[in-house]
């Protein structure tokens, strides 16, 4: 579904990624680990065409990755980018309008499972909810990759879970192609198939993680405590 051949991204000296290689598969869920500044954000801009790299190829369903594919992959940025004079239901339009395959009936679903008043302003919104409505907005699209960065930044615990059950009952685990990058991983260590560590802009290590628990009876936090010790 996604490979990523040889991908270097340089942004004037500093290495964003180096020589990166991996293929992630249709139908699982990836977690990319790592530290503030290792490569996950970069990683997921180049999927979503919105970086271009500085070298290699990244391919997503066999067609070369550009700006034109995101007809193919929904992303929810890090970044909290929003019309502030919008109400919730005017977002829910405006992506109406730029995504063919995004649905509203679906996205009205969303609003009442993460408790989202439509009327009320963005301006509004608590840092909670703003985190709710981009979930809201990534998952009413019916595309091949999902892409989550840092969807849990500076969100409290409950707003965490409720994340995650929305995770749980909107994604297409049969179809879908979903990437989340974090350094936070206890609430959704559950739902990963695949974990890849990643620092300095490199993938240093790649597990399953069913057979990290079975093989190696490691969790993925304790993995990370090993992979990531200095």
């Amino acid at each position: 579904m996604i490979e990523f051949k040889n991908i270097s991204k340089k942004y004037g000296r500093y290495s964003g990624l180096e020589d990166v290689s991996f293929t992630l598969e249709k139908g699982k869920i990836y977690g990319l680990i790592g530290p503030n500044g290792s490569g996950k954000s970069t990683t997921l801009k180049i999927i979503a065409g919105l970086v271009h790299p500085s070298k290699g190829t990244v391919l997503v369903k066999g067609t070369e990755v550009n700006r034109r594919i995101a007809k193919e992959v929904a992303y929810l940025s890090e970044l909290d980018i929003f019309y502030q004079p919008f109400k919730v239901k005017d977002m829910i339009d405006f992506y109406a309008s730029q995504f063919e395959d995004f649905r509203i009936e679906r996205a009205n679903e969303l609003l009442t499972f993460m408790k989202l008043d439509p009327d009320k302003k963005l301006k509004q919104l608590s840092k909670g909810n703003r985190g709710r409505l981009k979930l809201v907005l990534a998952l009413a699209r019916e595309t091949s990759v999902l892409l989550l960065d840092e969807p849990f930044s500076g969100l409290d615990p409950m707003v965490r879970d409720s994340i995650v059950k929305g995770l749980l009952s909107y994604i297409d685990f049969e179809n879908q192609t979903v990437v989340i990058a974090t350094h936070e991983i206890d609430e959704i260590e559950p739902l990963l198939d695949e974990v890849l560590a990643i620092k300095d802009g490199k993938v240093i290590d790649w597990q399953n993680v069913e057979n990290l628990r079975e093989t190696k009876g490691l969790s993925i936090i304790q993995w990370m405590k090993e992979t990531f010790k200095e």
